[in-house]
């Protein structure tokens, strides 16, 4: 069964105003299945014989009915130089379809951006709207035109026990698909498949220790929604595994994780504010999917709501996850904001017209939403009265559990299982 993703509308319209596109994101996202559905002839890169004849011969690779679908295209980094020449030669839209769960082995084989020729497209894990698992009667792009859409739900029939379980999950298509009862084991076994990298063909993943990307995953994820130092982050894992670990290291094996698309931190948002406010520009530490972090420490359902801290921090991940993807289907992006007073904002939501809503991450419960709608209100004035920003067309507590409404303060409470693009 083919779930629909919001990704579509961006693959299709880069198919039509691009020579190729290329799909990048984690393993089992999605990307092959959704590309198949555009292709009229495909080649998968998943096999050693494969490979090698794609790097013996790169530009028969590219031989068939167009769009010509070109699954994990890094194993033989020559065929982009190959598709980049094809399109400087015979300029067509939507020729090829080139798909990636990390980049290429050795970076200096790709010898050019692709930029004009090749259209970068993000695909993540499957949001709650796209899994079916919310009800979407909250939509952001209502909000942002005034939520004259925007109706009152009381939600009763969604838990704290089922956004743990859907974050230990994860919104990966093969475990969203699975029966509850082994949904959870399948993302584990996806989560070891991360780190075997035996019979990899990229050098410098079979040069990672597994052992010690996993120390480094689960440092990360005791961090996970902070803006921890990267510093930080190293000593943790110095005094959590008694181990020794310079700084270059540490680059070194972040960037595998980055590559492999598991990390995906939120960039800082820096308003220009008159007057002595010093914005932060430390990024919030992030994975591209809340169940990468609970399987790093090992986590469950159940141990998350043991520790309504930690649960907190953990879903505040798992909401910029869906968020990350409902602004992108929008044609926006999230940040967050922090200053040196104090003052701090969970997501920002911006458009590209300059358009911009504030949202606060809550577990849900009347203290916690007062909480975030008096930060909410307070960026509103900071930004009104002291910036050249407009006010944001909208501000939201997004929670875990609870109702829909509108306070009387005008501020938007919104669970999670209730919203979509």
């Amino acid at each position: 069964m083919y779930y629909q993703r919001l990704i579509e509308k961006e693959i299709e319209l880069k198919l039509r105003t691009s020579g190729a596109v290329v799909v990048a994101g984690p393993k089992f996202c999605g990307k092959t299945t959704t590309c198949m559905l555009y292709q009229k002839s495909f080649v998968k890169l998943n096999t050693k014989q494969a490979i090698d004849m794609a790097r013996m011969n790169p530009k028969a690779v590219l031989e068939g009915e167009i769009p010509r679908l070109i699954d994990e295209w890094q194993k033989a980094p020559d065929v982009w130089n190959q598709v980049k020449d094809d399109l400087d030669f015979d300029y067509q839209f939507g020729k090829y379809i080139l798909t990636g769960s990390s980049t290429p082995a050795d970076k200096t084989e790709v010898h050019h951006s692709g930029a004009g020729r090749i259209a970068p497209v993000k695909m993540r894990p499957m949001s709650l709207w796209e899994s079916k698992e919310s009800k979407g009667t909250v939509s952001l792009s209502d909000l942002f035109n005034g939520g004259k859409g925007f109706s009152w739900d009381m939600n009763t029939d969604f838990t704290l026990d089922d956004v743990a379980f859907l974050m230990c999950r994860g919104g990966w298509p093969i475990s969203v698909q699975a029966p509850e009862d082994i949904a959870i084991e399948i993302t584990k076994n996806y989560y070891n498949g991360l780190f075997v990298f035996e019979d990899c063909g990229n050098e410098r993943f079979r040069n990672k220790k597994p052992e010690v990307l996993k120390m480094i995953m689960r440092s990360y994820a005791r961090h996970i929604s902070t803006e921890a130092a990267i510093s930080t982050i190293v000593a943790d894992v110095r005094q959590s595994n008694e181990r020794s670990m310079d700084p270059k290291t540490f680059d070194d094996y972040m960037e595998a994780l980055k590559d492999l698309y598991v990390i995906e931190d939120l960039p800082a948002w820096n308003p220009n504010i008159r007057s002595k406010t010093s914005i932060r520009s430390t990024p919030t530490r992030h994975f591209t999917d809340t169940s990468i972090a609970c399987r790093a420490l090992g986590i469950g359902p159940e141990d998350l709501k043991r520790d309504l801290e930690s649960f907190g921090l953990f879903f505040e991940d798992f909401a910029v996850r869906d968020l990350s993807v409902y602004a992108n289907a929008i044609g926006g992006i999230v940040t967050h904001y922090r200053d040196n007073a104090g003052l701090e904002c969970d997501a920002v939501l911006h458009l590209e017209d300059g358009r911009w809503g504030a949202i606060e991450i809550k577990l849900g419960g009347e203290d916690l939403v007062e909480a975030g709608a008096r930060s909410l209100k307070a960026l509103r004035n900071k930004i009104v009265e002291k910036s050249d920003e407009k006010s944001p067309d909208f501000l939201m507590v997004l929670t875990a559990v609870g109702g829909a409404c509108q306070r009387k303060d005008g501020v938007y409470v919104v669970p999670i299982n209730l919203l979509k693009p």
